[in-house]
């Protein structure tokens, strides 16, 4: 202690008195890293599912691949509910097989089905002919649908 004339009485009274208090290191710390993991993850998931036109692609491609094998059950699971409600498992190959022959994939481009957000996935026939398939991501990318002519 320091000696000498104080201001009062009863001596020089400790600065800090209360009782001590956190700082807030580990609060900022865990909600810093809970903002990093949340970018990180809407960064990261495009790249592992791949981005809407290529979900779109393949599933087409999957969607044709069934029907080349007359496997309906497959081809009617990719299917969108609205069309599940329209066509048979056992008519879905008369109803999607435009051209002749097996389809291939030859682009998709965004587009709009029932105001929400779709792809249009054209497939080159082995005809030549050409036909537009609608996808739209619900639980997944699913057909909904196709147009002849492309």
């Amino acid at each position: 202690m320091t000696t000498g004339p104080f201001l009062y009485d009863e001596g020089p009274e400790p600065l800090h008195t209360g009782s001590p208090r956190r700082s807030g290191k580990y609060l900022v710390l865990i909600f810093g890293a809970t903002v990093l993991f949340a970018v990180l993850a809407v960064v990261i998931l495009p790249l592992v599912k791949g981005s809407a036109g290529d979900q779109s692609r393949q599933a087409v491609q999957v969607f044709l691949a069934a029907l080349s094998k007359n496997d309906t059950e497959t081809a009617y699971d990719l299917l969108c509910d609205k069309e599940r409600a329209a066509v048979k498992p056992e008519d879905v190959a008369a109803r999607y097989v435009v051209g002749g022959g097996r389809g291939q994939v030859v682009e998709e481009t965004d587009a709009q089905a029932d105001g929400a957000p779709a792809e249009h996935v054209r497939v080159r026939w082995a005809d030549g002919s050409l036909s537009r398939f609608t996808v739209v991501n619900s639980n997944g990318p699913h057909v909904c649908g196709v147009t002849r002519g492309g």
